[in-house]
């Protein structure tokens, strides 16, 4: 594994790298944070060590460079990536047999189709200028399941994002204290909505949504943004330390909307 990718804090470390060198003089931290989904307190502590390592240099608060030592870094860091995912690529992907999506159109055996993720399925089609490929291993009709095989290129996958409508606790005022402009602003659209406490289905209940998951809610956001899709998650304030650092432990991106009205 590299080793990058073998801890939040080292992921962390390596893309605000980038940033200074991609932006550099100028870094703005809380653009990164938002980024990254970490706090712009972990931001600061993190260019603050990397200032400290002599791998980035600073003429101010907000200017920063990248030093031929960090430059460095950053290429091998870069170069481990590149072997690693060859390796997925080549010894991982390519190894699996078969795959399960979704005939968009009617499928002969052997013919080779487009494969497209969208909606956190696979769909198999015949779409021209579609990077990954493969071959059906069976007929199929529109609308069935289809197995691929041999698959070539790579499967475009958005990255799913979390965001999180923190509700009071009943002690605090509960769904009494929310602003329901607000939760149904931030639930409007093709998201997944999920409700985590009693205040927190009330809530949606109060702006006419019954949540899509309750039971397992965070398994599923989590589940979800992996597969390339968004959700929302609203939750009682007690829970939010546990989601966050669930969120954060997978590397996922995360919004935290508070809904009590001042």
């Amino acid at each position: 594994m590299v080793n990058i990718l073998q801890s939040k804090r080292e992921s962390s470390r390596f893309q605000i790298l980038v940033e200074i060198a991609a932006h550099q003089p100028s870094l703005r931290q809380k653009e990164v944070a938002l980024s990254l989904g970490v706090t712009t307190q972990a931001i600061s502590d993190y260019v603050r060590e990397l200032v400290a390592e002599g791998l980035v240099a600073t003429d101010g608060p907000t200017r920063y460079r990248i030093t031929k030592e960090g430059v460095e870094v950053l290429m091998e860091s870069t170069v481990e990536l590149m072997r690693y995912a060859t390796m997925i690529m080549e010894d991982v992907i390519e190894q699996v047999s078969v795959w399960t999506a979704l005939a968009e159109v009617d499928l002969a055996k052997g013919e080779r189709v487009s494969l497209e993720m969208r909606g956190g399925l696979l769909y198999a089609n015949k779409k021209e200028g579609i990077d990954a490929n493969g071959t059906a291993v069976s007929d199929a009709s529109a609308g069935e399941d289809v197995g691929v095989s041999d698959l070539k290129g790579m499967i475009k996958l958005g990255e799913g994002k979390v965001v999180i409508c923190k509700v009071p606790r009943v002690q605090a005022g509960g769904t009494r204290k929310i602003n329901r402009e607000l939760l149904r602003s931030r639930i409007s659209g093709d998201k997944m909505v999920c409700a985590l406490g009693i205040e927190a289905l009330v809530a949606l209940r109060k702006v006419d949504r019954e949540p899509d998951m309750m039971f397992g809610a965070m398994e599923a956001a989590v589940e979800a943004a992996y597969h390339g899709m968004s959700s929302v998650i609203v939750c009682v304030d007690e829970q939010i330390p546990k989601l966050l650092e669930r969120l954060e432990s997978n590397g996922l991106k995360y919004e935290l909307v508070d809904l009590t009205m001042a």
